[in-house]
């Protein structure tokens, strides 16, 4: 394939995050680029040791849950103690520096909850949950393309959590891209899939802590069952797909599988708070026979031997073709690009970086027409790229992306954000991209002239068109308004 200069446009809109100030004149071949990319040192690893690993986010937040807690505990003593009921004794285990006679006076008690002794603090999984955000956001901004991180984007979607599931959610899904997408999104599906599956953000999203198998010791022993949340969404979603010939009993059989794999929690008995265990009074005692195979290993092993199998399934490989090429190339994309990359990821036995350069390497993926409309998330990059605004707080790309339909990890359901491009160009979201581009283009400061940054983010592939309607913009703002809302940079 020969490669004019909009190729290199093709490659950093398709690809990656869009075109920055100066891309549209690079040289060289824009194919070696992406790979190159894909064989950087670090791939698509974020070595940032400001940010916090999931078990010390969930210890986070349960310290600061139990202060929370106190602090309820602390003002009902204070309401009573200011009324003509008698303090509770509890008083004294609350405060237990204090004397009995100082902690059951009302003005000590007073004090105690007084605004100067409890200051208000950011809960901790909103704080980690910027931090996450901040860095992700810079990382997609400063990567050459962003073909890294379009892929590690796109994982973090197919398998995703949500920060709305609760305070763990919250914490833990930036982390829980960073420890279970971001080491395997140019290595192996498989390692993959078990890292995601056990990792507590994906465990506390479907609600497997609760799962406890019928026949196993904790399930003699209190009224919970089996929760098949988490097997559904593996069979449906992450591996196999819809309509592929699995079964509601292998669903089951799956859940059965999976029981015991939770959290430990803040009391830490079964470990160090905050991180993956497998709790053998919650597994069902018994093999179990999915997709025909029978598991009779003990333990966690059953469900590393069975997740092992499923992510090798024919099923698999043609379920994240299809998603892949629909992702990258178009919503109804071209069949022999997706059986090509179902074949690489059987024989590959599913190598993701190998299924990447199999993308790029293919013919089809470059033809086809730019019809894919850019995700909220997308759009977001693409702007602060094109105009060279380094997006050190991360405030505004937030609401924006809230505003859009796409706050940061938190999709509707476990299916994740959709990748057609129908769910973003409803007359609202329109009108909401429209309102934001007006925003966006109000704060632009010295950037160049809006034709001749037509010429340099969208080049050759402007339209007479979006040059006419810049061009007659009644201001730089409005022109540059105009170059965020063309089709050609709202398109990839």
């Amino acid at each position: 394939m020969t490669f004019a200069r909009s190729d290199w446009r093709l490659a950093l809109n398709r690809f990656g995050y869009g075109c920055r100030p100066g891309d549209g004149g690079r040289a060289g071949d824009p194919k070696a680029a992406l790979f190159a990319e894909l064989e950087a040192p670090g791939g698509a690893h974020i070595d940032n040791f400001e940010l916090r690993s999931t078990p010390q986010i969930l210890q986070d937040v349960y310290a600061y849950e139990a202060r929370k807690k106190m602090e309820r505990d602390v003002a009902a003593v204070a309401a009573l103690a200011g009324s003509a009921m008698p303090t509770p004794e509890v008083a004294v285990l609350l405060f237990p520096a204090a004397s009995p006679a100082a902690a059951s006076r009302p003005e000590m008690v007073g004090s105690m909850t007084s605004g100067a002794a409890l200051k208000p603090e950011t809960p901790p999984q909103q704080t980690a949950f910027r931090a996450d955000a901040r860095v992700r956001l810079a990382q997609s901004y400063a990567a050459p393309i962003g073909f890294v991180e379009r892929l590690v984007a796109f994982w973090s979607n197919h398998f995703c959590v949500s920060v709305a599931k609760g305070p763990i959610g919250r914490g833990a899904a930036g982390a829980f891209e960073r420890e279970a997408i971001r080491p395997h999104a140019l290595g192996r599906f498989a390692d993959m899939l078990l890292a995601v599956e056990r990792h507590p953000a994906m465990l506390n999203f479907l609600d497997n802590q609760r799962s406890i198998g019928p026949n196993s010791l904790a399930g003699h022993n209190n009224k919970s069952g089996l929760n098949e949340n988490l097997a559904r969404e593996i069979l449906e979603l992450h591996t196999m797909g819809v309509g592929s010939g699995y079964t509601q009993a292998d669903v089951t059989q799956l859940a059965y599988i999976l029981t015991g794999w939770t959290i430990v929690g803040r009391e830490g008995k079964l470990g160090e708070p905050g991180t993956f265990v497998f709790n053998a009074n919650a597994h069902e005692p018994t093999a179990a026979t999915l997709l025909g195979r029978l598991y009779m290993q003990d333990g966690v092993a059953q469900g590393e031997a069975a997740l092992a199998d499923v992510a090798r399934e024919g099923a698999t490989a043609n379920h994240i073709a299809l998603k892949f090429a629909r992702h990258f190339v178009a919503d109804a994309p071209d069949a022999g690009l997706v059986q090509r990359l179902a074949e690489v990821f059987r024989e590959t036995d599913g190598d993701l970086a190998a299924l990447a350069r199999a993308l790029v390497n293919d013919d089809a993926a470059w033809s086809a027409p730019p019809t894919k409309i850019r995700n909220p998330w997308e759009l977001t990059i693409a702007a602060y790229r094109a105009f060279a605004r380094t997006p050190d707080d991360p405030g505004p790309a937030l609401n924006a992306l809230n505003l859009l339909g796409m706050p940061l990890w938190q999709p509707g359901g476990p299916n994740g954000f959709s990748d057609e491009s129908a769910a973003w160009t409803s007359p609202e979201g329109m009108k909401t991209r429209l309102q934001l581009a007006a925003q966006f283009a109000h704060q632009i400061k010295d950037a160049p002239e809006p034709l001749e940054l037509v010429d340099d983010i969208l080049g050759p592939n402007a339209s007479a068109a979006t040059r006419e309607t810049v061009s007659r913009a009644e201001s730089r703002e409005q022109a540059y308004a105009l170059l965020l809302l063309s089709p050609e940079f709202q398109r990839r």
